[in-house]
């Protein structure tokens, strides 16, 4: 009768484990199916231009469109490549202000985000608040104020002048994601390094620079994005062709005869300014996840 007992209990725990697991698998595999999707959905665009791109001119300009391309063809690529002053300028001067911006927001937002968040500052969180209060300002708003006064200083026509108006952008969320990162190390690591000899400064290069990687990654990345996407500054800001930056070579390049666009040589710029943000994302992304997480929500 035990033995009996036993087994006949025992028997619906036997059975129920097999149904837990297959109702785990069938979630991992709706997980998959969904995340197979969206990927493609947002592939897709990409994808389509880069098609585009390697059509003829005469059929990526054809109505009604065709979607895969009946000839393969780099003409538009060439016609990018020579457009005007020639697109190694533009691809320079898009790097060189991403590159200036990268550097005036970390070496303004480390040591802001770091005394914020380190120091007995009197009244940093209402300091804290007003920094803030530059994300909730209308960027179209800044603009004419800003080319004023630039236009006195000479900045106005000026790869630096640009990558200072990015950096007027982007710095209250840089400060805001540093900011976070730093209060988020434990106060034992900084009284050890005090107790070693360190100053404030080597606590902060030898002890906080290093635990924050992820979070200076993360500014890295959207300091990039956003400079390197950035349309209406450098549209207002330059003047001079030597001086444009690739979102306005697409602008310009995308006019064909008779002023209509071309299609084809528009989506082979598209395609050539996509592939620098993809490469950097590309690389950094296992950095800007953890970033982001751990700095920008705590």
């Amino acid at each position: 009768m035990t033995s009996m007992s036993v087994g006949t209990a025992t028997h619906p725990a036997a059975g129920k484990a097999p149904t837990i697991a297959g109702e785990k698998k069938h979630t991992r595999y709706i997980v998959a199916a969904v995340c197979i999707f969206l990927i493609a959905l947002m592939l897709f665009p990409v994808f389509m231009s880069l098609l585009a791109s390697i059509k003829t001119p005469a059929e990526a300009m054809a109505a009604p469109p065709t979607y895969l391309p009946h000839a393969l063809s780099l003409d538009n690529y060439f016609k990018v490549y020579d457009y005007q002053v020639g697109l190694p300028v533009y691809l320079f001067n898009s790097l060189a202000v991403a590159f200036l911006t990268i550097v005036f927001c970390l070496v303004l937002a480390v040591p802001a985000a770091y005394g914020l968040a380190r120091f007995p500052v009197p009244g940093k969180e209402i300091l804290f608040v007003v920094l803030l209060l530059g994300l909730m300002i209308p960027y179209q708003a800044l603009v004419t104020p800003l080319y004023l006064m630039f236009s006195k200083i000479g900045l106005s026509n000026s790869l630096v002048g640009l990558a200072l108006i990015h950096t007027i952008v982007q710095l209250p969320f840089s400060v805001f994601l540093l900011r976070n990162s730093f209060e988020a190390i434990p106060k034992a690591l900084e009284e050890a390094a005090v107790t070693d000899g360190c100053n404030s400064w080597q606590t902060l290069w030898r002890v906080f620079l290093p635990l924050v990687k992820a979070g200076i990654v993360t500014v890295v990345l959207f300091a990039f994005i956003a400079s390197w996407n950035e349309f209406l500054g450098a549209l207002i800001f330059m003047s001079r062709e030597s001086n444009f930056t690739i979102p306005i070579m697409l602008v310009n390049v995308r006019t064909g005869q008779h002023g209509a666009i071309d299609w084809g040589a528009l989506q082979a710029g598209v395609v050539i300014a996509v592939l620098p943000c993809i490469a950097i994302y590309v690389l950094l992304q296992k950095y800007y996840m953890s970033g982001f997480l751990s700095g920008a929500v705590k």
